[in-house]
């Protein structure tokens, strides 16, 4: 197996940034650092997601009823806004912008929810070669509170027993491979149902090479 672009250099540069948080696992590498982008922010891409949202996908549907409920936002990449929190981001983890995905924004709405899964595309499936076959398998994911909901909606990962809560301007980052290039099963994780209010967060996915994954 290959090793993964990334791996060790972005948890180093990470691990370098003041006030930020290493959760103490060997099972991965999971950073959350608070502040990372301010109100009037948040409060512009919030907009941006109630204008331009739609139901959400998934790929390796494993066929489970309204495993994930939310609706995503395909954000204008050309957007001021939206280029310098996507340019924030890659200068944060020391990745190029190239080997990103679109940044994308999510709404979880009452009731609403993503079941335990992990950002990987299962290796030897079709989505895998569906989506793998220009910028490789995704490495980091950065994702960013966009404010708190009244109840629920945390980010569960169950198998290192730790639940972050929601909060407006938090980033989480985490590696989703191992060192050899596997995806790493620790990095599942769910979006807990949030249960009163609504929920606002963007999501970024690196890839192995730079290429056109939109």
């Amino acid at each position: 197996m290959r090793p993964s672009p990334g791996n060790g250099a972005t948890a180093a540069r990470l691990a370098a940034v003041p006030g930020i948080q290493r959760v103490p696992t060997r099972a991965l590498e999971l950073f959350i650092l608070r502040g990372v982008l301010d109100a009037a922010t948040c409060a512009a891409l919030i907009a941006q997601i109630d204008a331009r949202r739609r139901p959400s996908e998934i790929a390796d549907d494993v066929g489970i009823a309204n495993f994930r409920t939310s609706e995503t936002c395909d954000f204008d990449w050309r957007d001021p806004v939206v280029s310098a929190v996507d340019r924030r981001i890659a200068d944060l983890l020391g990745l190029p912008l190239g080997a990103s995905e679109p940044l994308q924004g999510q709404r979880y709405a009452p009731g609403q929810e993503f079941k335990p899964h992990t950002d990987t595309f299962e290796p030897g499936g079709y989505d895998y070669l569906v989506h793998t076959a220009a910028g490789g398998q995704r490495t980091w994911t950065a994702m960013i509170y966009l404010n708190a909901p009244d109840d629920g909606g945390a980010t569960r990962f169950k198998q290192i027993g730790k639940t972050v809560q929601p909060e407006a301007g938090k980033l989480l980052a985490w590696n989703n491979l191992l060192p050899d290039g596997r995806p790493n099963p620790a990095t599942l994780h769910q979006g807990m149902k949030v249960r009163r209010g609504t929920k606002y967060v963007l999501t970024k996915w690196f890839r192995e090479r730079a290429a056109d994954v939109a």
